[in-house]
């Protein structure tokens, strides 16, 4: 890959649960025409562990400064993959779990008011292909978009629907044994109207983290309902980070 300046960073985007990469298409277009170059990998979904060695491999590949963004469950995966990457200079939050060492994306969330997909996931009756055991989890489709995508149209959120990737249980309940936000910068984008994950978690994960931290009024998947507002905070973040370079 050719070689980029630290205030032009690549940007690799890690998708989280129920979802595949095709979903940063938006964010994309709009960090390409402000002229960052943008890896979207699939993330595995299969366990946390080796989720993050899976996109470790790819980062470590770019000859140049890198900046990690993950989405929903795909905060856990670039806290791990982050740990010992010396090109990574700084990892995004949108939505997303950022993990201390010994929790998992369903330990994190004792003691916070149930989110919707709590109650709307639906485990498979075999267990999930490649992971460690259990089975792999969906989100039900009578509220998909309500809790995944609420400010999608209706047809959009459809087609999510019938294109989501599922997780396993296994990297669902796996604990963090790492935690690369303790060494890197980050920032933290907020979503108010989020049934995913509790917006008050984020908050609390964010300050933990001493991340810069940014609301939007927005669903669990803000960057696809407003690419060009989650786009500028991506920017920002990365030429923010080059500062300490």
């Amino acid at each position: 890959m050719t070689t980029t300046p630290a205030d032009r960073p690549t940007i690799v985007l890690v998708h989280g649960a129920f979802a595949d990469a095709s979903g940063f298409n938006g964010l994309i277009s709009a960090l390409e025409a402000d002229g960052h170059t943008v890896v979207a990998p699939p993330n595995p979904l299969r366990a946390l562990a080796s989720d993050a060695a899976s996109i470790r491999t790819r980062v470590a590949a770019v000859d140049g400064p890198v900046v990690l963004v993950g989405h929903s469950y795909g905060g856990a995966v670039i806290g791990h993959a982050a740990d010992g990457l010396d090109n990574v200079t700084g990892l995004v939050y949108l939505a997303a779990f950022g993990l201390d060492v010994g929790e998992s994306c369903l330990s994190a969330q004792e003691g916070y008011e149930p989110s919707l997909l709590g109650t709307e996931n639906a485990p498979t009756p075999y267990d999930a292909p490649g992971a460690p055991g259990g089975p792999d989890l969906y989100i039900n489709p009578g509220r998909f978009r309500e809790v995944f995508c609420g400010d999608s149209s209706d047809e959009l959120a459809r087609t999510m629907y019938a294109t989501q990737r599922p997780l396993s249980a296994a990297a669902f309940t796996e604990a963090a044994t790492v935690r690369g936000w303790d060494r890197k910068p980050s920032w933290y984008l907020v979503s108010n109207d989020d049934n995913s994950i509790p917006p008050q978690l984020q908050r609390d994960m964010a300050a933990r983290m001493h991340a810069h931290t940014e609301d939007i009024d927005a669903s669990h998947t803000a960057f696809v309902a407003h690419p060009k507002r989650v786009a500028d905070f991506v920017g920002r973040a990365a030429k923010d980070f080059a500062k300490a370079v």
